[in-house]
């Protein structure tokens, strides 16, 4: 009894649904597997996830509200007419429709792995990028509604219907609204809001006494309200009741976002001043779908763009601490107080019946009179209790030996004792710490001799796989790191990280360590598991002394990491002039570009150290270099620098015109940033005033849609056309007028009067929305 279209009986006997449903498939409850299970609930009824049984894909079945009573017409003839309605919009961004379930009732449509915005929102911190492409899909979806003839009015936007596939790309549902709102009078309609829990998005004329039926623009207050909360991750109104809200709104209030956090990119204040016009209270200032797109879609493209900074290498310093042992001031007197020359079986007696007036304390971490004595440093009464044949090799509750104990403490004689009297070199503690490794943090070269002498392993690795000399690297001890030298230490031994000796002494610019390291033969290009050398971590640290013995014995200057970075990378994006000038005199290539495209003179672009740009310019690098998105270091500079940098860029022969990926050049990134400045210096190198974008847009159109008059006549004044249609058919003074900004308007009334003729309107056209 599979759901398939031959399940349709002869016209005559068919029952009014299917009469009404078209090509739409009728199904049942026996068509899906038993396990149904509830994904969302609320007035609208419940969505249930179920698999096909014939047809092994998931899919949401969204249910009338009462599943277990039977539905009456008027509910079955509801859902119908949305459901045929639903079907009949195929767009990439709105759910499709499969069909009605007759029992239970209900439309079954495609299941959104992600479920809804509304459930991400809260738990989920998003990254701007993502952020920005729910909005911008959001919007194109909502622009198809509107397209359709008529426009379709959706009329119930919110998180909720906002659904997320598998790869968290947008389809939009539920527009059964509308036939609702018809039935139902203004009162009705907003109590049936407030119990939805959706009258945060419904606009201010719907609360004021107007009979007039809603428009479009209730569709783009609504979206405004959802740029809000996605980019606050904030619930509209929290806490306010129903009246509290309606009155706030009617007067014109809106969720608050004073001040806007300084780390939030520049984009986002652009996307706050476009959510801002959306939810304007005269609904004929709120711009149509048709221009939120365009919008949506630039502030996406520069979002695209951002150049990711050499991640920061840390490293932490190894150490480790045992757990004092020392006991109360007044035990410790009285062992150190006891006299050397006494008898001693008396002297032992003492100190043996001191401990056993301690032993609750000592004995639970399996702390023995050894240890504890050990860690007094005293080394005749170590004596005279190894004579009583007790465990010299005797661990506490964290691994530690009598022997750890004296290493750490830098007691060679006492080592020197315990070894004598059978002590295991290599026992370690409770995160594998050996006593070399205690010996070589210390600088303790008396005592890792005596433990090399007794035969303590000279690779031994503690659980994050730190050798011996690692720890000698760390603290410039090269005392201790000679000693393992001459005892055969492996000199490329990684560790957890992939980090060898040399990585080590280099990060931290121990210049004798690093000559000692690669004179024995240490590998100068040596990778950790990023992919990293010695030589980037010298560079990353700024360490000039140790970057030039490791290019001065060979190391590579062009190794890169796992992002693709180089230590001229790094040394460009953090502006180190001198560090910069070394890697180039040893050979280091201008144009490798990082994993995401950047050459170093785009890193110096985008962080504006005019000082590298000079430098990477005279040593020949590509001004016109492709990164990301195909942006060159003028796109950057055009976007996020001042106009110094655009100026260097320019002299140096930087192409004006160069076009990224979506047909942005610096001059459009100059206008749509209003860097005045910059677009005089590019329109004096000869930057296109005409040139295009891919939705067709010229910089005049930006600054027309940007309400920037002053651009706006740099650029006329440069030869700039007033008429020139985009892709939709719309020119800059259509946008320019559409703006309404005082300081527009008086440009364009003042203007000659060519420029009032150019571009007539005609009725339909994006100026009369």
């Amino acid at each position: 009894q599979g759901p398939t279209h031959a399940r349709r009986r002869a016209p005559s006997r068919q029952d009014p649904m299917e009469q009404s449903l078209g090509s739409l498939t009728i199904f049942t409850r026996e068509d899906f597997e038993e396990d149904w299970r509830r994904v969302a609930s609320g007035g609208f009824g419940q969505v249930f996830q179920a698999r096909h049984k014939r047809w092994r894909t998931q899919y949401a079945i969204k249910c009338s509200p009462c599943l277990q009573q039977e539905a009456t017409s008027s509910e079955v003839s509801c859902l119908t007419e949305e459901a045929v309605k639903m079907e009949k919009i195929k767009f990439q961004h709105i759910v499709s429709i499969y069909g009605v379930c007759k029992q239970p009732l209900g439309i079954v449509m495609e299941f959104m792995a992600n479920g809804s915005l509304e459930k991400m929102l809260p738990t989920h911190s998003l990254s701007w990028q993502l952020k920005f492409r729910i909005i911008h899909e959001t919007s194109l979806a909502m622009n198809f509604l509107h397209s359709i003839k008529p426009p379709l009015l959706h009329l119930d936007l919110k998180p909720g219907n906002i659904l997320l596939d598998n790869n968290l790309h947008v389809k939009i549902s539920d527009f059964g609204l509308s036939k609702w709102m018809e039935q139902s009078t203004r009162k009705q309609y907003i109590e049936r809001s407030a119990l939805r829990g959706t009258l945060s998005y419904i606009p201010p004329e719907m609360f004021l006494e107007s009979n007039k039926a809603p428009g479009p623009e209730y569709d783009v207050y609504s979206f405004g309200i959802v740029v809000w909360e996605l980019l606050t991750q904030k619930k509209p109104y929290a806490g306010l009741n129903m009246m509290t809200i309606i009155i706030r709104v009617a007067a014109g209030m809106r969720p608050s976002l004073q001040p806007i956090p300084a780390e939030w990119p520049d984009e986002a204040q652009q996307m706050v001043n476009l959510m801002t016009h959306c939810w304007d209270q005269d609904p004929k200032k709120r711009p149509c779908f048709l221009d939120v797109t365009t919008e949506t879609d630039m502030l996406l493209s520069l979002l695209q763009s951002p150049v990711t900074d050499p991640e920061n290498e840390v490293l932490a310093r190894k150490v480790s601490c045992k757990p004092s042992l020392r006991q109360p001031q007044e035990v410790s007197k009285g062992v150190n107080q006891e006299p050397a020359d006494s008898n001693s079986s008396d002297s032992l007696k003492r100190v043996l019946q001191l401990l056993d007036s301690q032993k609750l304390h000592i004995y639970e971490n399996k702390v023995t009179p050894l240890h504890f004595l050990v860690a007094q440093g005293s080394v005749e009464q170590v004596r005279l209790l190894l004579a009583h044949e007790v465990d010299v090799d005797c661990q506490t509750a964290s691994g530690y030996t009598p022997l750890l104990i004296a290493a750490q403490d830098q007691q060679p004689d006492l080592c020197a004792l315990l070894l004598a009297h059978g002590a295991d070199a290599n026992l370690v503690d409770e995160d594998g710490w050996a006593p070399l490794h205690f010996a070589a943090q210390n600088g303790d070269d008396r005592t890792a001799r005596l433990l090399l002498d007794h035969g303590a392993l000279v690779n031994t690795q503690e659980h994050e796989g730190w050798a011996p000399l690692h720890l000698a690297a760390q603290n410039d001890f090269e005392n201790v790191a000679r000693l393992l030298v001459s005892r055969q230490a492996d000199l490329n031994l990684h560790e957890a990280e992939g980090k060898t000796p040399l990585h080590v002494a280099a990060y931290f610019g121990h210049i004798g360590l690093v000559k000692l390291l690669t004179g024995q033969g240490a590998k100068l290009d040596a990778q950790q598991r990023n992919l990293r050398t010695p030589l980037h971590l010298a560079v990353e640290r700024g360490k000039v002394r140790a970057i030039q013995h490791l290019l001065k014995t060979g190391a590579s200057p062009n190794a890169l990491d796992r992002s693709g970075c180089g230590p001229l990378h790094m040394a460009a994006a953090k502006g180190k002039y001198l560090i910069c000038k070394m890697l180039l005199r040893y050979g280091a290539s201008l144009e490798l570009p990082t994993q995401e495209g950047w050459t170093p003179l785009h890193l110096a672009t985008y962080k504006g150290h005019l000082e590298i740009i000079h430098l990477l310019t005279e040593s020949h690098a590509n001004l016109d270099a492709l990164g990301g998105m195909h942006w060159t270091p003028l796109h950057l500079a055009a976007r996020h620098r001042e106009e110094v940098v655009v100026s260097a860029l320019l002299r140096g022969g930087a192409d004006p015109n160069a076009a990224e990926q979506s047909g942005w050049t610096p001059l459009h990134l100059a206008v749509q940033k209003g860097a005045f400045l910059s677009i005089i210096r590019l329109l004096e190198h000869r930057a296109d005033v005409h040139a295009c974008n891919k939705v067709g847009w010229t910089p005049a159109h930006l600054a027309a849609l940007k309400g920037n008059a002053a651009i706006l006549k740099v650029l006329v004044k440069a030869g700039a056309q007033m008429d020139t249609k985009d892709k939709v058919g719309c020119t800059p003074l259509q946008l320019a007028l559409r703006t309404q900004k005082q300081g527009m308007a008086a440009f364009l009334e003042g203007k000659e009067p060519s420029l009032a003729l150019l571009g007539g309107t005609e009725p339909g056209s994006p100026m009369d929305v």
